[in-house]
Protein backbone atom coordinates (compact mmCIF):
# COMPACT_ATOMS: atom_id res chain seq x y z
CA UNK A 1 0.00 0.00 0.00
CA UNK A 2 0.95 3.24 -0.70
CA UNK A 3 2.33 5.04 2.47
CA UNK A 4 0.79 8.47 3.16
CA UNK A 5 3.01 11.84 4.08
CA UNK A 6 6.96 10.25 5.86
CA UNK A 7 4.83 7.07 7.06
CA UNK A 8 2.68 8.77 9.68
CA UNK A 9 0.14 6.99 11.74
CA UNK A 10 -3.18 8.46 12.78
CA UNK A 11 -5.67 7.73 15.69
CA UNK A 12 -9.54 7.25 14.17
CA UNK A 13 -12.39 6.69 16.61
CA UNK A 14 -15.32 4.57 14.50
CA UNK A 15 -18.76 4.91 16.07
CA UNK A 16 -20.69 1.38 15.02
CA UNK A 17 -24.15 1.34 16.21
CA UNK A 18 -26.01 -1.57 16.23
CA UNK A 19 -29.84 -2.84 16.24
CA UNK A 20 -28.83 -4.08 20.55
CA UNK A 21 -25.93 -2.17 21.35
CA UNK A 22 -23.45 0.64 20.03
CA UNK A 23 -19.64 0.74 20.65
CA UNK A 24 -16.87 3.33 20.05
CA UNK A 25 -13.50 1.90 18.61
CA UNK A 26 -10.38 3.86 18.31
CA UNK A 27 -7.83 2.47 15.36
CA UNK A 28 -4.37 3.51 15.12
CA UNK A 29 -3.27 3.04 11.42
CA UNK A 30 -0.48 3.44 9.65
CA UNK A 31 0.98 1.97 6.27
CA UNK A 32 1.22 -1.32 8.04
CA UNK A 33 -0.44 -0.76 10.96
CA UNK A 34 -4.18 -1.57 12.08
CA UNK A 35 -4.74 -2.09 15.51
CA UNK A 36 -8.34 -1.60 17.14
CA UNK A 37 -9.38 -1.37 21.06
CA UNK A 38 -12.84 -0.91 22.05
CA UNK A 39 -13.34 1.98 24.48
CA UNK A 40 -16.98 2.58 24.77
CA UNK A 41 -20.24 -0.46 24.60
CA UNK A 42 -23.51 0.88 25.65
CA UNK A 43 -27.03 -0.61 25.20
CA UNK A 44 -29.27 0.36 22.92
CA UNK A 45 -32.77 -0.53 23.61
CA UNK A 46 -35.50 0.41 22.12
CA UNK A 47 -39.13 1.50 23.67
CA UNK A 48 -42.80 0.83 22.48
CA UNK A 49 -45.25 4.16 23.42
CA UNK A 50 -48.43 4.13 22.89
CA UNK A 51 -48.26 1.30 20.47
CA UNK A 52 -45.29 2.43 18.22
CA UNK A 53 -42.21 0.78 18.30
CA UNK A 54 -39.19 3.76 18.85
CA UNK A 55 -35.51 3.85 18.64
CA UNK A 56 -34.30 5.77 22.04
CA UNK A 57 -31.97 8.28 20.08
CA UNK A 58 -31.19 10.38 22.88
CA UNK A 59 -29.57 7.48 25.00
CA UNK A 60 -27.74 6.28 22.22
CA UNK A 61 -26.67 9.51 21.54
CA UNK A 62 -25.04 10.00 25.30
CA UNK A 63 -23.55 6.49 24.34
CA UNK A 64 -21.83 8.42 21.72
CA UNK A 65 -20.55 10.85 23.40
CA UNK A 66 -19.41 9.02 26.30
CA UNK A 67 -17.88 6.41 24.01
CA UNK A 68 -16.01 9.82 22.09
CA UNK A 69 -15.14 10.97 25.57
CA UNK A 70 -13.15 7.61 26.33
CA UNK A 71 -11.32 7.73 23.49
CA UNK A 72 -9.63 10.67 23.61
CA UNK A 73 -7.84 12.96 21.25
CA UNK A 74 -8.56 11.53 17.88
CA UNK A 75 -7.65 12.68 14.28
CA UNK A 76 -10.85 11.78 12.93
CA UNK A 77 -14.75 10.25 14.16
CA UNK A 78 -17.02 8.34 11.70
CA UNK A 79 -20.28 7.32 12.14
CA UNK A 80 -21.68 3.61 10.81
CA UNK A 81 -25.33 2.12 11.39
CA UNK A 82 -28.10 -0.22 10.33
CA UNK A 83 -29.86 0.90 7.58
CA UNK A 84 -33.06 2.47 6.17
CA UNK A 85 -34.56 4.61 9.88
CA UNK A 86 -34.51 8.07 9.86
CA UNK A 87 -35.53 11.10 12.18
CA UNK A 88 -36.96 14.18 11.49
CA UNK A 89 -35.82 18.02 12.19
CA UNK A 90 -38.05 20.73 12.29
CA UNK A 91 -37.01 24.21 10.73
CA UNK A 92 -35.00 25.46 13.32
CA UNK A 93 -33.56 21.96 13.34
CA UNK A 94 -34.86 20.38 16.37
CA UNK A 95 -35.93 16.41 16.37
CA UNK A 96 -39.68 15.93 16.02
CA UNK A 97 -39.83 12.76 18.41
CA UNK A 98 -37.80 9.77 18.35
CA UNK A 99 -37.08 7.29 15.40
CA UNK A 100 -39.64 4.47 14.67
CA UNK A 101 -37.97 1.34 14.57
CA UNK A 102 -37.43 -0.70 11.28
CA UNK A 103 -39.56 -3.78 13.22
CA UNK A 104 -42.35 -1.43 14.07
CA UNK A 105 -45.89 -2.39 12.68
CA UNK A 106 -46.64 0.72 10.57
CA UNK A 107 -45.69 -0.39 7.45
CA UNK A 108 -47.70 -3.65 7.08
CA UNK A 109 -50.93 -1.86 5.57
CA UNK A 110 -48.51 0.79 3.42
CA UNK A 111 -48.67 0.24 -0.52
CA UNK A 112 -46.38 2.10 -2.84
CA UNK A 113 -47.82 3.99 -5.16
CA UNK A 114 -45.24 2.72 -7.93
CA UNK A 115 -45.58 -0.29 -8.80
CA UNK A 116 -42.57 -2.91 -7.51
CA UNK A 117 -41.39 -3.49 -10.81
CA UNK A 118 -40.62 -0.13 -11.70
CA UNK A 119 -39.51 0.61 -8.27
CA UNK A 120 -36.76 -2.33 -8.74
CA UNK A 121 -35.55 -0.69 -12.07
CA UNK A 122 -35.02 2.44 -11.10
CA UNK A 123 -33.41 1.75 -7.73
CA UNK A 124 -31.82 -1.94 -8.30
CA UNK A 125 -33.70 -2.37 -4.44
CA UNK A 126 -35.08 -5.62 -3.68
CA UNK A 127 -38.25 -5.68 -2.15
CA UNK A 128 -38.31 -5.39 1.96
CA UNK A 129 -41.30 -3.93 4.00
CA UNK A 130 -38.91 -1.85 6.08
CA UNK A 131 -37.55 0.22 3.20
CA UNK A 132 -37.55 4.09 3.62
CA UNK A 133 -40.35 4.40 1.17
CA UNK A 134 -42.35 2.01 2.74
CA UNK A 135 -42.03 3.86 6.25
CA UNK A 136 -42.53 7.02 5.14
CA UNK A 137 -45.58 6.24 3.53
CA UNK A 138 -46.84 5.45 7.16
CA UNK A 139 -45.22 8.81 8.60
CA UNK A 140 -47.46 11.12 10.08
CA UNK A 141 -44.55 13.83 11.12
CA UNK A 142 -43.89 15.24 7.24
CA UNK A 143 -45.90 18.40 7.41
CA UNK A 144 -43.77 19.74 10.26
CA UNK A 145 -40.72 18.29 8.79
CA UNK A 146 -37.75 20.41 6.87
CA UNK A 147 -35.02 17.63 7.22
CA UNK A 148 -34.78 14.14 7.03
CA UNK A 149 -31.57 12.50 8.30
CA UNK A 150 -30.67 8.99 8.43
CA UNK A 151 -29.57 7.51 12.14
CA UNK A 152 -25.53 8.11 11.12
CA UNK A 153 -26.28 11.40 9.32
CA UNK A 154 -28.39 12.56 12.17
CA UNK A 155 -25.66 11.53 15.03
CA UNK A 156 -23.45 13.47 12.71
CA UNK A 157 -25.70 16.56 12.43
CA UNK A 158 -25.70 17.05 16.59
CA UNK A 159 -21.67 16.74 16.02
CA UNK A 160 -21.15 19.12 13.54
CA UNK A 161 -24.44 21.15 12.66
CA UNK A 162 -23.96 19.80 9.27
CA UNK A 163 -27.15 18.21 7.24
CA UNK A 164 -26.67 15.18 4.23
CA UNK A 165 -27.36 11.90 3.47
CA UNK A 166 -24.04 9.74 3.06
CA UNK A 167 -24.24 7.59 -0.42
CA UNK A 168 -24.25 4.15 1.12
CA UNK A 169 -26.82 4.40 3.43
CA UNK A 170 -29.21 6.20 1.33
CA UNK A 171 -28.97 3.98 -1.47
CA UNK A 172 -30.96 1.48 1.14
CA UNK A 173 -33.75 3.91 0.98
CA UNK A 174 -35.65 2.62 -2.07
CA UNK A 175 -35.47 6.87 -3.15
CA UNK A 176 -31.84 6.78 -5.03
CA UNK A 177 -31.19 6.30 -8.77
CA UNK A 178 -29.40 3.58 -8.98
CA UNK A 179 -27.35 4.59 -11.89
CA UNK A 180 -26.78 8.41 -11.33
CA UNK A 181 -26.74 8.08 -7.09
CA UNK A 182 -29.33 10.58 -7.07
CA UNK A 183 -31.99 11.02 -5.61
CA UNK A 184 -34.78 9.97 -8.24
CA UNK A 185 -36.78 12.87 -8.78
CA UNK A 186 -40.11 10.75 -9.53
CA UNK A 187 -40.31 8.70 -6.88
CA UNK A 188 -39.62 11.31 -4.52
CA UNK A 189 -42.23 13.38 -5.92
CA UNK A 190 -44.88 10.73 -5.54
CA UNK A 191 -44.06 11.10 -1.77
CA UNK A 192 -45.27 14.67 -1.72
CA UNK A 193 -44.17 16.44 1.38
CA UNK A 194 -41.14 14.13 2.19
CA UNK A 195 -39.72 14.91 -1.52
CA UNK A 196 -38.81 18.36 0.30
CA UNK A 197 -37.00 16.62 3.36
CA UNK A 198 -34.29 15.04 1.07
CA UNK A 199 -30.71 16.43 1.90
CA UNK A 200 -28.07 16.50 -0.15
CA UNK A 201 -25.96 13.35 -1.23
CA UNK A 202 -22.44 13.03 0.51
CA UNK A 203 -19.90 10.19 0.20
CA UNK A 204 -17.71 8.33 1.85
CA UNK A 205 -14.52 10.09 2.47
CA UNK A 206 -15.88 13.12 2.05
CA UNK A 207 -15.57 15.72 5.57
CA UNK A 208 -18.64 16.37 7.11
CA UNK A 209 -17.44 18.91 9.17
CA UNK A 210 -15.42 19.83 12.24
CA UNK A 211 -16.76 19.21 15.74
CA UNK A 212 -19.21 21.95 17.00
CA UNK A 213 -17.41 24.13 19.09
CA UNK A 214 -19.76 22.98 22.47
CA UNK A 215 -19.29 19.72 21.38
CA UNK A 216 -15.76 19.57 21.45
CA UNK A 217 -15.84 21.49 24.82
CA UNK A 218 -17.81 19.40 26.24
CA UNK A 219 -15.67 15.99 25.07
CA UNK A 220 -11.93 17.68 25.68
CA UNK A 221 -11.54 17.25 22.36
CA UNK A 222 -9.96 19.19 19.96
CA UNK A 223 -12.28 21.74 17.70
CA UNK A 224 -10.28 20.90 14.71
CA UNK A 225 -11.69 17.07 15.15
CA UNK A 226 -13.11 16.24 11.81
CA UNK A 227 -15.74 13.92 11.64
CA UNK A 228 -15.71 12.16 7.89
CA UNK A 229 -18.27 10.29 6.00
CA UNK A 230 -17.72 6.57 5.99
CA UNK A 231 -19.85 3.52 4.69
CA UNK A 232 -22.43 4.82 7.24
CA UNK A 233 -24.62 1.59 6.37
CA UNK A 234 -23.24 -0.67 8.43
CA UNK A 235 -22.82 -3.38 5.49
CA UNK A 236 -20.84 -1.05 2.99
CA UNK A 237 -18.05 -0.98 5.84
CA UNK A 238 -18.12 -4.63 6.68
CA UNK A 239 -17.55 -5.11 2.53
CA UNK A 240 -14.83 -2.52 1.95
CA UNK A 241 -12.67 -4.51 5.16
CA UNK A 242 -13.04 -7.84 2.68
CA UNK A 243 -9.47 -8.62 2.75
CA UNK A 244 -9.85 -10.23 -0.60
CA UNK A 245 -6.76 -10.80 -2.84
CA UNK A 246 -8.55 -10.65 -6.38
CA UNK A 247 -11.97 -9.32 -7.77
CA UNK A 248 -12.88 -13.34 -7.80
CA UNK A 249 -14.62 -13.44 -4.43
CA UNK A 250 -18.22 -13.58 -3.03
CA UNK A 251 -19.23 -12.20 1.06
CA UNK A 252 -21.05 -12.97 3.21
CA UNK A 253 -21.65 -9.86 6.16
CA UNK A 254 -22.95 -12.33 8.96
CA UNK A 255 -24.89 -11.80 11.91
CA UNK A 256 -28.34 -11.26 12.51
CA UNK A 257 -28.98 -11.13 9.16
CA UNK A 258 -26.51 -12.60 6.34
CA UNK A 259 -25.62 -10.39 3.34
CA UNK A 260 -25.03 -12.68 0.59
CA UNK A 261 -23.41 -11.09 -2.70
CA UNK A 262 -20.36 -10.32 -4.95
CA UNK A 263 -19.14 -6.71 -5.54
CA UNK A 264 -19.87 -5.19 -9.02
CA UNK A 265 -18.07 -1.94 -11.09
CA UNK A 266 -22.11 -1.19 -11.94
CA UNK A 267 -25.41 -1.74 -10.72
CA UNK A 268 -26.90 -5.42 -12.03
CA UNK A 269 -30.66 -4.66 -12.77
CA UNK A 270 -32.78 -7.20 -14.25
CA UNK A 271 -36.40 -9.28 -14.20
CA UNK A 272 -34.46 -12.28 -13.79
CA UNK A 273 -32.29 -10.45 -10.68
CA UNK A 274 -35.82 -8.81 -9.32
CA UNK A 275 -37.28 -12.16 -9.15
CA UNK A 276 -34.42 -13.66 -7.36
CA UNK A 277 -34.80 -10.76 -4.42
CA UNK A 278 -30.98 -9.58 -5.14
CA UNK A 279 -30.66 -5.97 -4.46
CA UNK A 280 -28.07 -3.14 -5.57
CA UNK A 281 -26.67 -0.87 -2.66
CA UNK A 282 -23.83 1.48 -3.31
CA UNK A 283 -19.95 0.57 -1.64
CA UNK A 284 -16.98 2.74 -1.36
CA UNK A 285 -15.28 3.69 -4.40
CA UNK A 286 -18.27 3.53 -6.57
CA UNK A 287 -18.91 -0.12 -6.48
CA UNK A 288 -22.06 -1.90 -6.24
CA UNK A 289 -23.08 -4.62 -3.29
CA UNK A 290 -24.96 -7.40 -5.51
CA UNK A 291 -26.22 -8.87 -2.56
CA UNK A 292 -29.77 -10.76 -1.12
CA UNK A 293 -30.86 -10.47 2.28
CA UNK A 294 -30.75 -14.07 3.94
CA UNK A 295 -32.41 -14.53 7.61
CA UNK A 296 -28.62 -15.58 9.22
CA UNK A 297 -28.04 -15.97 13.19
CA UNK A 298 -31.37 -14.29 14.22
CA UNK A 299 -32.77 -17.89 14.18
CA UNK A 300 -30.04 -18.75 16.90
CA UNK A 301 -30.19 -15.42 18.59
CA UNK A 302 -33.98 -16.50 19.37
CA UNK A 303 -33.89 -19.99 20.66
CA UNK A 304 -31.18 -18.86 22.91
CA UNK A 305 -33.58 -16.21 24.15
CA UNK A 306 -36.24 -18.39 24.22
CA UNK A 307 -33.98 -21.16 26.34
CA UNK A 308 -32.84 -18.72 28.69
CA UNK A 309 -36.48 -17.04 29.36
CA UNK A 310 -37.72 -20.56 30.34
CA UNK A 311 -35.46 -19.84 33.44
CA UNK A 312 -35.94 -16.04 33.91
CA UNK A 313 -38.89 -14.93 31.47
CA UNK A 314 -38.35 -11.44 32.66
CA UNK A 315 -34.73 -11.63 32.22
CA UNK A 316 -35.13 -10.87 28.04
CA UNK A 317 -37.52 -9.32 26.36
CA UNK A 318 -38.44 -10.67 23.00
CA UNK A 319 -36.53 -9.63 20.19
CA UNK A 320 -33.73 -8.37 22.74
CA UNK A 321 -29.87 -10.18 22.01
CA UNK A 322 -29.51 -12.63 24.41
CA UNK A 323 -26.20 -11.84 26.11
CA UNK A 324 -23.89 -8.93 26.40
CA UNK A 325 -22.12 -8.73 23.16
CA UNK A 326 -21.84 -12.06 21.61
CA UNK A 327 -24.66 -10.74 19.23
CA UNK A 328 -25.33 -7.21 17.64
CA UNK A 329 -27.21 -7.11 15.02
CA UNK A 330 -29.46 -4.83 12.86
CA UNK A 331 -31.44 -5.41 9.65
CA UNK A 332 -28.07 -5.55 7.77
CA UNK A 333 -25.34 -5.37 9.99
CA UNK A 334 -22.74 -7.93 10.83
CA UNK A 335 -23.32 -9.30 13.91
CA UNK A 336 -23.63 -12.74 16.03
CA UNK A 337 -20.53 -14.34 17.20
CA UNK A 338 -19.87 -17.76 18.22
CA UNK A 339 -20.00 -17.88 22.36
CA UNK A 340 -22.37 -16.52 24.31
CA UNK A 341 -22.59 -15.82 27.94
CA UNK A 342 -21.40 -19.22 30.03
CA UNK A 343 -24.00 -20.20 32.04
CA UNK A 344 -24.60 -22.38 35.15
CA UNK A 345 -26.06 -25.10 33.76
CA UNK A 346 -24.84 -27.42 31.63
CA UNK A 347 -26.05 -26.54 27.72
CA UNK A 348 -28.45 -29.32 27.23
CA UNK A 349 -29.94 -28.71 30.55
CA UNK A 350 -33.61 -26.68 30.94
CA UNK A 351 -33.23 -23.21 31.57
CA UNK A 352 -30.44 -21.54 33.19
CA UNK A 353 -27.84 -19.33 30.82
CA UNK A 354 -27.12 -20.98 27.71
CA UNK A 355 -23.30 -21.88 27.10
CA UNK A 356 -23.60 -21.28 23.39
CA UNK A 357 -19.96 -22.24 22.52
CA UNK A 358 -20.29 -25.87 24.10
CA UNK A 359 -23.88 -26.18 22.04
CA UNK A 360 -22.18 -25.39 18.91
CA UNK A 361 -19.28 -28.38 20.02
CA UNK A 362 -22.26 -30.81 21.01
CA UNK A 363 -24.35 -29.50 17.11
CA UNK A 364 -20.97 -30.37 15.18
CA UNK A 365 -21.55 -34.16 16.32
CA UNK A 366 -25.26 -34.48 15.10
CA UNK A 367 -26.33 -36.02 12.18
CA UNK A 368 -26.25 -33.67 9.65
CA UNK A 369 -28.91 -32.36 6.85
CA UNK A 370 -31.45 -34.45 9.49
CA UNK A 371 -33.79 -31.45 9.72
CA UNK A 372 -33.59 -28.24 7.49
CA UNK A 373 -35.56 -25.53 6.93
CA UNK A 374 -36.50 -22.21 4.70
CA UNK A 375 -34.53 -19.52 6.78
CA UNK A 376 -36.14 -16.96 4.98
CA UNK A 377 -39.63 -18.57 5.94
CA UNK A 378 -42.02 -15.53 7.45
CA UNK A 379 -42.28 -17.81 10.33
CA UNK A 380 -38.81 -17.06 11.36
CA UNK A 381 -39.33 -13.29 11.13
CA UNK A 382 -40.69 -12.04 14.06
CA UNK A 383 -39.29 -12.81 17.21
CA UNK A 384 -40.53 -15.24 19.94
CA UNK A 385 -40.26 -19.09 20.42
CA UNK A 386 -38.01 -19.97 17.74
CA UNK A 387 -37.46 -23.46 18.52
CA UNK A 388 -41.44 -24.10 18.77
CA UNK A 389 -41.59 -22.82 15.41
CA UNK A 390 -38.47 -24.61 13.89
CA UNK A 391 -40.30 -27.72 15.17
CA UNK A 392 -43.44 -26.72 13.41
CA UNK A 393 -41.60 -26.27 10.07
CA UNK A 394 -39.97 -29.60 10.00
CA UNK A 395 -43.88 -31.18 10.99
CA UNK A 396 -45.23 -29.17 8.33
CA UNK A 397 -42.71 -30.30 5.63
CA UNK A 398 -42.14 -33.97 6.29
CA UNK A 399 -38.62 -33.41 7.96
CA UNK A 400 -37.67 -34.90 11.63
CA UNK A 401 -38.01 -32.43 14.26
CA UNK A 402 -35.45 -31.38 16.50
CA UNK A 403 -35.76 -33.59 19.31
CA UNK A 404 -32.97 -31.56 21.72
CA UNK A 405 -31.07 -28.61 21.78
CA UNK A 406 -27.99 -29.35 20.11
CA UNK A 407 -30.38 -30.91 17.17
CA UNK A 408 -32.15 -27.36 17.16
CA UNK A 409 -28.83 -25.28 16.57
CA UNK A 410 -27.66 -28.40 14.08
CA UNK A 411 -30.64 -27.60 12.08
CA UNK A 412 -30.27 -23.73 12.14
CA UNK A 413 -26.42 -23.73 10.97
CA UNK A 414 -27.40 -26.12 8.17
CA UNK A 415 -30.11 -24.56 7.23
CA UNK A 416 -28.17 -21.23 7.17
CA UNK A 417 -24.71 -23.22 5.02
CA UNK A 418 -27.92 -23.83 2.68
CA UNK A 419 -29.26 -20.58 2.21
CA UNK A 420 -25.61 -19.24 1.59
CA UNK A 421 -25.36 -21.59 -1.25
CA UNK A 422 -28.12 -20.86 -3.01
CA UNK A 423 -27.80 -16.99 -3.07
CA UNK A 424 -23.81 -17.39 -3.76
CA UNK A 425 -25.11 -19.51 -7.05
CA UNK A 426 -27.62 -17.39 -7.51
CA UNK A 427 -25.51 -14.24 -7.84
CA UNK A 428 -23.02 -16.06 -9.49
CA UNK A 429 -25.95 -17.25 -12.59
CA UNK A 430 -26.98 -13.72 -12.91
CA UNK A 431 -23.85 -11.76 -13.01
CA UNK A 432 -21.54 -13.97 -14.55
CA UNK A 433 -19.12 -13.55 -11.44
CA UNK A 434 -16.61 -15.63 -11.14
CA UNK A 435 -15.99 -17.09 -7.40
CA UNK A 436 -13.06 -18.67 -6.60
CA UNK A 437 -13.09 -17.73 -2.26
CA UNK A 438 -16.06 -16.51 0.24
CA UNK A 439 -15.18 -14.22 2.47
CA UNK A 440 -17.07 -14.22 5.84
CA UNK A 441 -16.58 -10.84 7.69
CA UNK A 442 -18.46 -9.52 11.17
CA UNK A 443 -19.56 -11.38 14.47
CA UNK A 444 -20.41 -15.02 12.44
CA UNK A 445 -16.81 -15.45 11.14
CA UNK A 446 -16.34 -16.94 14.72
CA UNK A 447 -18.79 -19.21 14.36
CA UNK A 448 -16.39 -21.84 13.30
CA UNK A 449 -19.20 -24.91 12.35
CA UNK A 450 -20.95 -22.50 10.15
CA UNK A 451 -18.00 -21.61 8.26
CA UNK A 452 -17.07 -25.07 7.86
CA UNK A 453 -20.78 -25.79 6.40
CA UNK A 454 -20.63 -23.28 4.53
CA UNK A 455 -17.64 -24.23 2.57
CA UNK A 456 -18.78 -27.33 2.36
CA UNK A 457 -22.05 -26.76 1.11
CA UNK A 458 -20.51 -24.48 -1.46
CA UNK A 459 -17.81 -26.51 -2.28
CA UNK A 460 -15.18 -23.34 -2.44
CA UNK A 461 -12.53 -22.11 0.44
CA UNK A 462 -13.95 -19.66 2.92
CA UNK A 463 -12.09 -17.64 4.57
CA UNK A 464 -13.29 -15.99 8.03
CA UNK A 465 -12.50 -12.50 9.42
CA UNK A 466 -11.42 -9.97 10.50
CA UNK A 467 -14.68 -10.01 13.22
CA UNK A 468 -14.30 -6.51 13.28
CA UNK A 469 -14.78 -5.56 9.57
CA UNK A 470 -16.69 -2.83 10.09
CA UNK A 471 -15.36 -0.35 12.44
CA UNK A 472 -11.97 -1.52 10.14
CA UNK A 473 -13.75 -0.26 6.64
CA UNK A 474 -14.93 2.77 8.95
CA UNK A 475 -11.34 3.44 9.90
CA UNK A 476 -9.61 2.67 6.58
CA UNK A 477 -11.82 5.20 4.64
CA UNK A 478 -11.19 8.08 7.52
CA UNK A 479 -7.40 7.12 7.33
CA UNK A 480 -7.44 7.32 3.61
CA UNK A 481 -9.53 10.93 3.63
CA UNK A 482 -6.37 12.00 5.94
CA UNK A 483 -4.05 11.34 3.49
CA UNK A 484 -2.63 8.68 6.14
CA UNK A 485 -2.62 5.59 3.59
CA UNK A 486 -3.59 5.71 0.32
CA UNK A 487 -4.11 4.33 -2.78
CA UNK A 488 -7.63 1.81 -3.41
CA UNK A 489 -9.94 -0.73 -2.43
CA UNK A 490 -7.51 -3.07 -2.89
CA UNK A 491 -4.87 -1.60 -1.17
CA UNK A 492 -7.40 -1.10 1.87
CA UNK A 493 -8.30 -4.73 1.69
CA UNK A 494 -4.09 -5.48 1.59
CA UNK A 495 -3.71 -3.63 4.60
CA UNK A 496 -6.38 -5.75 5.98
CA UNK A 497 -4.68 -9.38 5.17
CA UNK A 498 -1.05 -7.96 6.77
CA UNK A 499 -2.42 -7.16 9.62
CA UNK A 500 -5.43 -8.81 10.78
CA UNK A 501 -6.00 -12.68 12.19
CA UNK A 502 -7.83 -14.52 9.20
CA UNK A 503 -8.87 -18.36 9.33
CA UNK A 504 -9.14 -20.77 6.32
CA UNK A 505 -11.66 -23.64 5.60
CA UNK A 506 -11.37 -25.88 3.01
CA UNK A 507 -14.60 -27.62 1.57
CA UNK A 508 -14.51 -31.54 2.49
CA UNK A 509 -15.03 -33.40 -0.56
CA UNK A 510 -17.03 -36.42 2.12
CA UNK A 511 -19.04 -33.86 3.73
CA UNK A 512 -22.35 -35.31 2.75
CA UNK A 513 -23.78 -31.85 1.34
CA UNK A 514 -27.42 -32.62 -0.24
CA UNK A 515 -28.28 -32.00 -3.79
CA UNK A 516 -29.11 -28.39 -4.07
CA UNK A 517 -32.69 -29.66 -5.85
CA UNK A 518 -33.94 -31.35 -2.68
CA UNK A 519 -33.17 -28.69 -0.07
CA UNK A 520 -32.69 -25.07 -0.97
CA UNK A 521 -35.56 -22.69 -1.03
CA UNK A 522 -37.54 -21.78 -4.19
CA UNK A 523 -37.54 -18.04 -5.45
CA UNK A 524 -39.53 -16.13 -3.55
CA UNK A 525 -42.86 -15.60 -4.42
CA UNK A 526 -44.48 -12.56 -6.30
CA UNK A 527 -46.22 -10.54 -3.51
Amino acid sequence: MPAGPAGRTGRYAAVDLGASSGRVVVAEIGPDTLELREVHRFANVPVRAGGTLYWDILRIHRGVLDGLRAAGLVDGIGIDSWAVDYGLLDEDGALLGNPVHYRDARTEKTASRVPFEELYARTGIARQPFNTIHQLAAETRLASASTLLLIPDLIAYWLTGEVGAELTNASTTQLLDARTRRWDTVLTAGLGPAARVLPPIRRPGEVIGPLAPEVAGELGLSPDTRVIAVGSHDTASAVAAVPAESERFAYISCGTWSLVGVELDQPMISEEGRRANFTNEAGIDGTVRYLRNVTGLWLLQECIRTWEAQAAPAETPPGAEPSTGSFTGSPEEPAGGASADAGASPAGAPGGRVDLEELLQQAAGEEPFRSVVDADDPIFHPPGDMPGRIADFCRRTGRPVPETRAQTVRCVIDSLALAHRAAIEDARRLTGQAVDTIHIVGGGSRNALLCRLTADACGLPVVAGPVEATSIGNVLVQARADGVVSGTLADLRALVRRTQHLERYEPRPDAGIPPAETLDRPVPAEG
